[in-house]
């Protein structure tokens, strides 16, 4: 956001009155984010910024980071206690968003600007093919911000640059695919680009010599700037950046790195668990799933042991497909059937509609099983479930419909969804992730397989407590090469011993929490919130505990930090008449001072 900009709307916010004063600020934070950072508000389907890109020099990060600390300290001003309710909540995640922000600042987190999972050359074709493609304006615009690219590349560069300067990379061996990357998004021919995908199938409504102009500009465009600019960041990658990388791979061996991962997983699991916390729970958790997985191979009547029966499961061709159409076939069958069954679960459902598809050949071979692109009904684009189809060796049939659960419903597009359709929430809020409620609710929904008829057979079930394994050993080994002193072999080999994850599979999860510190850790803390807060409502409410009714409180006020989840359900069990033990938090004042 522009600093006369924000400077203007300071100045205009209300002097008076509590309510008024955080309407606007939310107002201002939601503008701020949204101009600040463009891509988002390509998701969001806001309107203004479609042909920018956010600016990465130093300057205009140093500028945002103290327009962030001024939000901070207006907020500050605001008498919490003229407040309602619902708009203390409101004012609490405002404030606690803003606070973890500036916390952040003390570290230089903008000199990792890339790396194998993020970073431009992931964000950049998503945002191009997620911006609005129905007229000649539209691709007007993708044309305006191809035309920028070269200068967001140049300023990663510098950054890249800055961070070699300062011993500041991500893990050396993680960097192997970068190069490859880059280069997949410049092939010879420019139909073929990710970044020129828009153009292949400009829509019938626009005049044939307009489209024949329009893509004549983009492959102008594309020969003339993007494929040098591109060429010469993969090249500074392989020939300098790689060979100069830290060979280190403990994020504490970075400069403050205790306090810094310290940060990290509290800001991503939205708890005060310190990492030594966070791994005992992990191991704990490791014990109690494989009881569970040793019962079902005694159940299967396998001959052998827990070795041997993963070994069965990675290497027997009947777990497998034999073509990447066969996997994508049986997902969305998974899907359809999950789908007749959810309003058993669920009253309220997204209108939002979803789709399946597999991940782009440009990053499939070190991107993890799946992931969820949200949609958005302003811009008419449909939420992906998107599944990686790279390697039918390591995309075993039996975790198909754990992950798809998780993924598409009643996980993530279920729940994203429906926050986004909320429209008695602020679009701060709507469109707020936090990891640890957001992945908590992903893992929280594959138990809820059991209700909607999947995991029949032995081999499935086992499937579904692999994924679950496969959290509880996040725990373990993200605080344990981070925090501990552990090697990324060491945290591979405690990975195969404990879970039935093909080998390409573990290597991938190991090197995403190298280059993710602490962001793995938010899945299994969320989902065992989740648990605890669903075992008090049953207890509490007894007979007149209604898994529907659960389910719309749990997600009716969008995602929220796990503190404040845990205060706002406290409060839903006790106006459906339950009472509560002493020992539940009772309001949101503990969770609101840890972070003051």
């Amino acid at each position: 956001m522009e600093q006369r900009d924000f400077d203007k709307a300071m100045k205009a916010l209300p002097k008076t009155g509590a309510s008024e004063k955080l309407s606007a600020l939310q107002d201002l934070r939601y503008r701020w984010i949204m101009e600040s950072y463009p891509e988002n508000a390509t998701y969001q389907g806001y309107p203004g910024v479609e042909r920018d890109w956010t600016d990465q020099s130093l300057k205009s990060i140093e500028r945002r980071k103290d327009q962030t600390r001024k939000l901070l300290a207006t907020s500050r001003q605001l008498n919490e206690d003229k407040l309602s309710d619902s708009e203390r909540l409101d004012y609490q995640l405002l404030y606690q968003d803003l606070l973890l922000d500036v916390r952040g600042y003390q570290f230089p987190e903008h000199l990792l600007p890339i790396n194998h999972m993020s970073g431009i050359q992931r964000s950049v074709p998503a945002v191009l093919n997620a911006m609005p493609k129905r007229t000649a304006a539209d691709y007007e615009d993708i044309l305006a911000r191809l035309d920028k690219l070269p200068g967001l590349i140049e300023q990663t560069k510098i950054l890249m640059e800055l961070g070699l300067e300062q011993k500041l990379t991500p893990p050396q061996i993680t960097l192997r695919d970068l190069p490859g990357q880059i280069r997949a998004l410049i092939p010879q021919d420019p139909a073929q680009s990710p970044l020129l995908k828009a153009f292949n199938n400009i829509p019938a409504s626009i005049a044939e010599a307009r489209k024949n102009r329009l893509r004549a500009r983009a492959h102008n465009i594309y020969r003339k700037s993007l494929v040098p600019n591109w060429q010469r960041l993969a090249e500074f990658v392989e020939r300098e950046y790689i060979p100069q990388a830290s060979t280190e791979t403990a994020f504490t061996k970075n400069a403050d790195g205790i306090r810094w991962y310290a940060h990290k997983v509290r800001k991503q699991t939205t708890t005060d668990l310190s990492p030594e916390e966070i791994h005992q729970i992990g191991l704990e958790e490791v014990r109690r799933i494989r009881a569970q997985m040793d019962a079902i191979i005694e159940k299967t009547g396998f001959d052998g042991d827990f070795k041997a029966f993963t070994d069965f499961l990675r290497n027997d061709p009947q777990f497998y497909h034999q073509s990447r159409e066969d996997l994508l076939k049986q997902y969305r069958d998974i899907a359809k059937r999950i789908d007749g069954e959810i309003p058993a679960l669920f009253r309220t459902l997204p209108r939002l509609p979803y789709g399946i598809k597999r991940i782009p050949e440009y990053s499939e071979k070190s991107q993890t099983t799946a992931y969820y692109q949200p949609g958005s009904m302003e811009t008419g684009r449909a939420g992906v479930f998107f599944a990686n189809t790279y390697n039918l060796k390591s995309r075993p049939i039996w975790e198909m419909e754990a992950l798809t659960v998780h993924e598409a419903v009643p996980g993530h597009h279920l729940q994203i969804a429906l926050a986004q359709e909320q429209q008695d929430i602020h679009p701060l809020r709507r469109t707020k992730m936090y990891t640890g409620y957001v992945e908590g609710w992903g893992l929280y929904s594959e138990s809820l397989g059991y209700d909607l008829g999947l995991y029949q057979d032995p081999y499935s079930e086992f499937g579904a407590l692999t994924y679950d394994m496969w959290r509880a050993v996040r725990l373990v080994v993200d605080t344990g090469m981070h925090q501990l002193g552990w090697s990324r072999d060491e945290a591979i080999r405690y990975f195969m011993n404990n879970s039935a994850k093909p080998e390409h599979d573990v290597v991938v999860e190991i090197d995403r929490y190298l280059v993710w510190p602490g962001q793995a850790l938010a899945y299994k803390v969320g989902q065992l919130k989740i648990l605890e807060i669903r075992a008090r409502s049953e207890e509490a409410l007894g007979n007149n505990f209604d898994i529907r009714y659960f389910h719309d409180a749990l997600l009716g006020a969008g995602a929220l930090p796990l503190n404040l989840l845990e205060a706002r359900m406290n409060r839903w069990i006790e106006s459906q008449g339950g009472s509560l033990s002493r020992t539940a938090p009772a309001d949101d004042s503990a969770g609101q001072a840890a972070l003051n």
